[in-house]
């Protein structure tokens, strides 16, 4: 089932299980986006993205703290500085900054790659709709592309 929260928010729910974007997630990318439709060479002051965003500048500083030590952006401080990509639009996929900033994509502990070996994998009747599930959320999100966005 898929409940819409707000124009912006969504949530898919599954048997209990809940994967939802939150406001973190969501404004990375736009920062993303900003930055990708006004590089101009240089760094973008945090300021200028926030306004044209319209998102508070003191969130954004912790999203973006985030993003530099992720190596999804650099930043420089001071005079002259801000922020700006560190590849190129079609070099990022949506699901590496999802990921990034919200964790897993998985929906169940055991496909998230990490030490949660559940007692049932081996005769669990659901694991392969998990799978199927946790692929379609993969392949959606690592098929899309900074440069599709903008």
């Amino acid at each position: 089932m898929v409940k819409y929260e707000s124009e912006n928010t969504f949530i898919l729910t599954n048997a209990g299980a809940l994967l939802m974007i939150s406001t973190k997630g969501r404004y990375a990318i736009r920062v993303m986006i900003d930055l990708a439709q006004n590089d101009n060479g240089s760094y973008i002051p945090l300021k200028d993205i926030a306004a044209r965003q319209n998102i508070s500048k003191k969130y954004l500083e912790i999203i973006v703290k985030d993003m530099v030590a992720g190596g999804l952006l650099t930043g420089v401080s001071g005079k002259g500085g801000g922020y700006r990509l560190c590849r190129r639009p079609e070099e990022y996929n949506i699901g590496e900054v999802i990921e990034l900033m919200e964790g897993t994509l998985s929906p169940v502990a055991c496909l998230t790659g990490q030490t949660n070996e559940c007692p049932y994998k081996g005769s669990c009747h659901t694991l392969p709709m998990w799978e199927e599930y946790d692929k379609m959320v993969h392949d959606f999100f690592y098929g899309k592309h900074l440069s599709d966005l903008i």
